[in-house]
């Protein structure tokens, strides 16, 4: 029996810190990452290893929930050892961690759409004052990750019961989605579902550099569904595309006798994002007189509270992914848990309710 069909080891009793094995070539960056993660009680290193071959060798005697892997590495890369250690635990969730450069998101989101479960820009220097942001990212991360991997594990929260609302009756003119953690993904999922036509446009928020904004939309367009672009500055919104906030700028939406517009904005950063979605709701809300159709996606902390809230008070209608299945149920939790939701539902099955929602809408 060779090491890919190996049965995963049983994990040891009572084990609930989320397992962790970090591949990445530079023994510094290994020794920071580990510092990270070991500095949080729920998160257990259980290996550190330097190339790909070496991760795939010790997944097959290592009980493993989240691999951070790198993408440029000797002897075997990150892009090659990514179906090898899938094949080996197909339950096993990986982060790919990337140079922000535009070459180094091309890959990364490529490995999304190979069966990386995440990915995770990796600033110049790591374990230094002024990476709170990816410390914070990282584990929010490998923690999600690793709660969808064991369920079993981990305990379950218990949740005060969540208040739906009815469905407005006028139809939406706006689909407007926003995500963050765990959100390429998702996106992907509901892209897909929601199939190449569509009565309106459709406008996304997701927290991303703007390195990786460009090509995110170029692999949403080749999922084969609706086209996707990059919002640009004063362009009119078509049904049945998609227009993506470009990084460090936020996406609004203006109205008038020609339709609905894009207006893209570098007004502060709100909820500590640019862009956000809390300023793309609160304009859509405007320019469509409240009738807006909202999806809140897995994502960490609470952009989109408030602009989900002035929607449905002028109107609109929102659908949140549920708990179980978004890797942070930050933004979707507080839209839920306001009782601003008329749905909320896993995530494969919220791109039906959207159709389901949108039936007779036009732009």
């Amino acid at each position: 029996m060779t090491a890919l069909s190996r049965i995963r080891p049983a994990e040891p009793p009572g084990a609930t810190a989320a397992r962790v094995m970090i591949c990445d070539d530079s023994l510094v960056i290994r020794a920071a990452i580990a510092r990270i993660l070991e500095a949080d009680p729920a998160i257990q290193v259980v290996a550190k290893v330097a190339n790909g071959r070496a991760a795939v060798e010790e997944i097959g005697r290592t009980p493993v929930d989240v691999v951070v892997l790198d993408i440029e590495m000797p002897i075997l890369d990150g892009i090659a050892a990514l179906p090898l250690l899938l094949r080996a635990d197909p339950g096993v969730r990986i982060i790919m961690a990337s140079t922000l450069t535009t070459r180094g998101a091309g890959i990364a989101l490529r490995a999304l759409r190979l069966g990386a479960a995440d990915y995770l820009p990796k600033p110049s220097t790591i374990g230094t004052t002024g990476d709170d942001g990816f410390s914070r990212e990282l584990l929010e991360k490998v923690k999600g990750l690793a709660r969808q991997r064991r369920p079993a594990a981990q305990a379950n929260r218990p949740r005060p019961g969540i208040t739906l609302r009815p469905a407005p009756l006028a139809a939406p003119r706006l689909l407007a989605i926003g995500s963050s953690t765990g959100g390429p993904q998702a996106l992907f999922t509901v892209v897909q579902g929601l199939g190449r036509t569509l009565g309106v446009p459709v406008v996304i928020t997701q927290h991303m550099p703007a390195t990786f904004t460009p090509i995110l939309a170029e692999h949403i367009t080749r999922l084969g569904c609706m086209a996707c672009t990059e919002a640009r500055d004063g362009e009119i919104l078509v049904a049945g595309r998609i227009y993506l906030a470009p990084g460090d700028r936020h996406l609004l939406v203006d109205g008038g006798r020609s339709g609905l517009r894009v207006r893209l904005s570098s007004d502060p950063p709100e909820n500590f994002c640019r862009p956000a979605v809390d300023p793309m709701l609160r304009s859509a809300t405007a320019a469509c007189e409240g009738r807006v159709l909202v999806a809140m996606l897995t994502g960490m902390g609470h952009d989109g509270l408030e602009g989900t809230r002035r929607v449905v008070e002028a109107g609109g209608c929102a659908i949140g992914q549920d708990e179980a299945s978004s890797v942070v149920w930050g933004m979707p939790g507080a839209v839920a848990q306001a009782g601003l939701c008329h749905a909320v539902l896993p995530l494969p099955k919220i791109p039906l309710k959207l159709l389901d929602m949108l039936k007779g809408a036009r732009a």
